[in-house]
């Protein structure tokens, strides 16, 4: 019976790639299922065998506990180099964007509700 070991949906290509890498260093026998644009598929990795997919997910634990470190730690370091995430980095790094998309947002807005504020 196979066993769904990972979803591929929204994995970046370079996580799905360092686990093909993985699988295919320690000769886990795996067949992969792509996901499907609009979602209905979920896609993923997956093996045939118990004791091959008992291998594997430890494998696979291993691994994300290492990429979760090593993406913290990316975090960290645009953080420290002033390459936030936030809605004030955002502004100081593209201030005409972010208020053309206020002015956006606020049109929108008013054109959606003129009708209702006319009523009364």
């Amino acid at each position: 019976m196979p066993h769904h070991l990972m979803n591929l949906r929204h994995v970046p290509d370079d996580e799905a790639e360092e686990i093909r890498a993985l699988f295919e260093a320690h000769d886990v026998r795996y067949y992969e299922t792509p996901p499907s644009r609009w979602g209905v598929s979920m896609g993923g990795f997956w093996v045939h065998d118990d004791d091959e997919a008992a291998r594997a997910r430890a494998l696979l634990n291993e691994y994300q506990q290492q990429r979760l470190e090593t993406q913290r730690q990316a975090f960290r370091e645009r953080l420290a180099a002033g390459e936030g995430s936030g809605i004030w980095s955002m502004i100081r790094r593209r201030p005409v964007r972010t208020l053309a998309a206020v002015v956006a947002v606020v049109v929108i807005a008013g054109i959606s509700l003129l009708p209702f504020l006319r009523i009364g």
